[in-house]
């Protein structure tokens, strides 16, 4: 196949979407297909860089100087090649190829139901708004997706106006290698290397401020968990960018905040060490595309605890435990929820070796429908059949 991969430009500063990309590149690169990438470039963008004006410039160089380059590149493609969208944002582009064979990656509708006012926690100004709008009315105008997650592909369906001709489901695929070095050697290590006592464990979360993450639940859970067994001091380790102001602030107010302890800049040989060396892994997330960390985490044997919602409980399978969503609004919901989160976290922190081995070996069976070459070949098998429906489509 001949297969053009339309990508985030670089100049955005993403870092799971050029995995994802990079992921579909070498591995149709590795079954002998002829892959290209298609991305704009920052001739404006780089007048002023990463300010409020250099955004604006980038915008230029995405959906007025690239489209332009499109249009000239397209008249040297053969009706046999297939245009692969990377992410359904980047849906102004679907246009430009939407009467040739093309296929829309979907990892999630998040910001699309923000903008339509569904998520009251994550208020969309009107600039994004107009921008979802925008997006919308692009990846619209498809004819054949690939969802992350049955969740993703239910959002998907019901923002479409019509039934696309092709939509199906392949779960997201473990795209970098995980080192395992031990319980003992990495807390030995991190110990050392950031200065903390973690010899005898941690609870280990990793997410960003994004509402989503659910980071403020993560320390509510924790300062519960300390008030519900006093005897318990395994410290919290947040693992991801500086914290908002108002995490900070509810991990300041905690009686236990000299235990919460958040880390920036981890690189992914560290970040592998604190999956392996943590005593459970919390992941109260409250909405997901796909959810990542809970592969990462079983990959390098950790136990976790997430969302008993889609899609967490569809990577986490049955080998996750799970909680509730945490409640909004409600405070009486909200105590129960507290307590409740707090004796699952007692239970997975106090779990026999023989029933921790049992447990992590799930999680290990589990990623199997993770690997690299199970997604690869569903995205090929796909891709085959889009361009075989699509190659004469007028």
């Amino acid at each position: 196949m001949k297969i053009v991969l339309f990508t985030h430009p670089d100049f955005l500063g993403h870092q799971s979407m050029p995995r994802f990309s990079q992921m579909i590149l070498k591995g149709m690169q590795a079954k002998g297909h002829d892959v290209s990438v298609w991305t704009p470039k920052p001739f404006f963008f780089r007048l002023y860089g990463k300010n409020i004006i250099g955004k604006w410039l980038g915008y230029i160089d995405q959906y007025i100087v690239f489209p332009m380059l499109v249009r000239r590149k397209l008249s040297s493609q053969s009706r046999e090649t297939l245009f692969v969208f990377c992410d359904q944002a980047l849906g102004p582009w679907v246009k430009l190829v939407k009467r040739r064979p093309h296929v829309i990656h979907c990892h999630d509708f998040l910001a699309q139901k923000s903008a339509l006012g569904f998520i009251p926690e994550n208020v969309t100004k009107l600039s994004g708004r107009i921008y979802q709008k925008y997006i919308y009315n692009g990846y619209s105008e498809g004819r054949n997706f690939i969802s992350v997650s049955t969740s993703t592909q239910s959002d998907l369906h019901f923002f479409l106006k019509e039934k696309p001709e092709i939509s199906q489901v392949v779960y997201n695929g473990l795209n970098r290698i995980f080192v395992n070095s031990g319980i003992e050697l990495s807390r030995k290590y991190l110990s050392g290397k950031y200065n903390l006592k973690l010899e005898s464990g941690y609870v280990l979360h990793v997410g960003g401020n994004q509402w989503y993450k659910n980071r403020l639940g993560v320390v509510t859970i924790y300062d519960s968990w300390r008030k519900e067994y006093i005897e318990k001091s395994l410290p919290l380790i947040l693992v991801g960018e500086k914290p908002s102001k108002e995490i900070l602030l509810e991990a300041e107010s905690s009686d236990f905040k000299k235990d919460i302890i958040f880390l920036s800049g981890v690189e992914d040989d560290d970040l592998d060490k604190f999956y392996s060396g943590s005593s459970c892994f919390l992941f109260p997330s409250l909405a997901e595309g796909f959810g990542w960390p809970i592969a990462e985490a079983m990959a390098l044997e950790a136990v976790v605890i997430t969302t008993n919602e889609a899609p967490m409980t569809e990577v986490g399978g049955n080998a996750a435990f799970y909680i509730d969503l945490m409640p909004r609004n409600n405070p009486e919901e909200l105590d129960f929820w507290k307590k409740h989160s707090a004796g699952i976290l007692e239970k997975v922190t106090t779990l026999n070796e023989k029933e921790k081995s049992k447990i992590i070996k799930k999680g290990i069976d589990n990623i199997e429908r993770f690997s690299q070459s199970r997604v690869i070949d569903g995205f090929e098998s796909i891709y085959k059949k889009v361009l075989l429906k699509d190659s004469n489509y007028d």
